[in-house]
């Protein structure tokens, strides 16, 4: 039997996915600190079990004051690669490669947990010990409407940040992850100097679409210079704002071919962020088509990402050639065996990327479910006589 394109491996650099499909970084808020904990082993490690090729840990803020709450995980100190070190370990021991997502909120910083109401933390809706703090971007406009103004960066500060980041990739590299990627997307710090809706600077890193690309591709090549040679570098970039005002996908084409020179292997291909709403066409894979026109565009590896919900339907972006990664994240919290479900619908209905632990036995109930047939009720007992 011919192995489908999601389960065929993929090599990179020194790296190999054992296949195509991606767990893509989500925010949980559910840390202290910036601490991982049981719970992001929990979380992450049934991902590997569920049998993806790529598990990549949430928004991972390089400096304290980059979270998007108080509630998201950090890499700003050598004290927090412990915790991470254990979650690439566990995603290594069952198959998985382990990735890191490095981020930097910038305006959309010091905002509360969703679970709390989101929007900005003030003196009057903070949790106990979870005050404000001061944002920063790259001009002084709110994140939200009627926001706090964030502080503007000064040249000397975009080095400090662009520091952090070399920093945190450091760090990763001591953590063993095996991919770090660049958040440049959903309007944070990087995507706001990207968007002519945020960066309304009239220095050297704002104005044209050249300007404005210029601070998130000196924290790219800072990067790439820190991250090893053999491991691979994504990049998560919005290919439009929500608002039609602002990037284009024509824009994002452009900064993708800049990226390809900086030796970045993977542009993650996403949406949104700046401008609020979404004035584009939305419904199942409405974001392949943007990772389609960049792959064959820009040049450049790929990951599609965007109401993926099915085995055909990642197969058949894979097919197309529209990206060489699929990338799921609500859909995984869903299912976190979407990988494993899906090779036992590509591939009919074998049990092979089970765990050990599972597949046989699973492969065992399923001849004797085949041969009784399915249950059909309202008897909650429905058995055979011996022969």
């Amino acid at each position: 039997m011919t192995i489908p394109a999601l389960f065929q491996p993929l090599s990179m650099r020194g790296r190999t996915l054992p296949n195509r499909l991606v767990v893509a970084p989500m925010c949980q808020y559910s840390v202290e600190d910036g601490f991982v904990g049981d719970y992001h082993l929990v979380h992450l490690g049934r991902f590997a079990l569920g049998g993806f090729g790529l598990v990549v840990v949430e928004a991972t803020a390089v400096t304290a004051e980059g979270r998007i709450s108080h509630g998201d995980v950090g890499l700003w100190s050598d004290e927090h690669v412990p915790g991470l070190a254990r979650i690439a370990g566990f995603l290594h021991a069952h198959g998985a490669l382990a990735g890191i997502q490095l981020a930097h909120a910038g305006a959309k910083a010091s905002s509360r947990r969703p679970w709390d109401g989101g929007g900005p933390v003030t003196e009057e809706n903070a949790r106990p010990g979870e005050p404000p703090w001061l944002t920063v971007s790259a001009s002084e406009v709110a994140a939200v409407p009627d926001g706090p103004l964030p502080h503007a960066l000064s040249v000397a500060e975009l080095a400090e940040v662009r520091d952090a980041f070399v920093a945190a990739t450091r760090r990763a590299v001591d953590a063993g992850f095996d991919v770090v990627e660049i958040h440049a997307a959903h309007g944070y710090l990087l995507h706001q100097f990207l968007s002519p809706l945020s960066n309304r600077r009239d220095d050297a890193y704002g104005g044209s679409l050249e300007a404005r690309m210029r601070f998130p591709l000196e924290v790219v090549e800072a990067v790439r210079a820190a991250w090893p040679e053999d491991r691979p570098l994504f990049v998560r970039v919005s290919a439009v704002d929500g608002s039609r005002e602002g990037i284009t996908i024509e824009d994002t084409v452009a900064l993708c071919r800049e990226l390809r020179t900086r030796n970045v292997d993977v542009v993650d291909v996403s949406g949104g962020g700046v401008g609020g709403g979404w004035q584009h066409p939305i419904g199942y894979g409405y974001q392949v088509p943007y990772a389609a026109r960049i792959r064959e565009e820009a040049g450049i590896g790929t990951m599609a990402v965007g109401l993926i919900v099915d085995a055909r339907q990642a197969e058949a972006i894979l097919d197309a050639g529209s990206a060489d990664l699929v990338a799921l994240a609500r859909e995984a919290q869903d299912d976190p065996n979407f990988a494993v479900h899906a090779a036992r619908a590509l591939t009919g209905g074998a049990f092979d990327e089970y765990p050990v632990q599972a597949g046989p036995r699973l492969a065992g109930r399923s001849r004797l479910l085949d041969r009784l047939g399915p249950w059909t009720g309202p008897d909650p007992v429905q058995v055979e006589e011996p022969a």
